[in-house]
């Protein structure tokens, strides 16, 4: 019995003693992370567009080096609260392709009502090729299907 809470005692101050080592990093680093006491979250986060290395911070500005970009604001129209709201700045691509269109990703796509901005939500294909389902972050339904040339910009950055 001594042996048993002996080799469980040691196992936990392992796991301890390694895991400091992890916790460590993360706050010693640049990186941040995020924390959630949700589980099963449906929400995806846009990909990755803009990487560290055009990334340049001076005593006085930063400096993002994207091609082919150009600056975006919003109107109020709540539907991507509280990410977007009237006033913020963002700044969009036109996607070359539907391979930089991820799940997660904000996209402005064409619709009968005007230049819509929604996060897609799903990447499908069909018997006419791929599409997107996308939906306002605030908003109970969706788009419905959303085809490549629609879609005018993807968001990349958001300034607020």
């Amino acid at each position: 019995m001594k042996i048993v809470i002996f080799l469980v005692g040691v196992t936990l101050f392992l796991s301890g003693f390694s895991l400091s080592f992890i916790v460590q990093e993360i706050y010693n680093s640049n990186t941040e992370m995020p924390f959630s006491e949700k589980l099963n979250l449906e929400v995806f986060a846009p990909s990755d567009s803009v990487k560290e290395k055009d990334i340049m911070v001076f005593e006085d500005r930063v400096v993002i080096y994207i091609e082919d970009s150009s600056v975006s604001n919003y109107l109020d129209s709540g539907s991507m609260l509280p990410v977007l709201n009237e006033g913020s700045n963002g700044i969009r691509i036109k996607p070359l392709s539907e391979e930089e269109i991820s799940i997660g990703d904000i996209i402005s796509f064409n619709s009968d009502k005007g230049l819509i901005v929604h996060r897609v939500l799903e990447k499908g294909i069909d018997s006419e090729g791929v599409y997107f389902i996308a939906g306002g972050d605030n908003n109970e339904y969706v788009d419905g299907k959303i085809r490549f040339k629609n879609i005018e910009y993807k968001t990349i950055a958001i300034i607020y």
